[in-house]
């Protein structure tokens, strides 16, 4: 992932930041991950699991 990219993504549930972890995206805030498909991060909110 794009370093430059992952400076600009934010969870678009809470506004925090992200960061990559094992092929997917984590919020830092709500710990929703997002997957990480083709090299795409999918940031929607439909798509994403929450942490627990």
């Amino acid at each position: 992932m794009d370093k430059k990219l992952l400076k600009i993504l934010a969870c678009p549930v809470c506004k925090a930041g992200v960061k990559v972890d094992k092929k997917r995206i984590v919020c830092q805030k709500c710990g929703r991950i997002y997957p990480i498909k083709n090299g795409i991060p999918i940031m929607l909110e439909e798509e994403a699991k929450i942490d627990e």
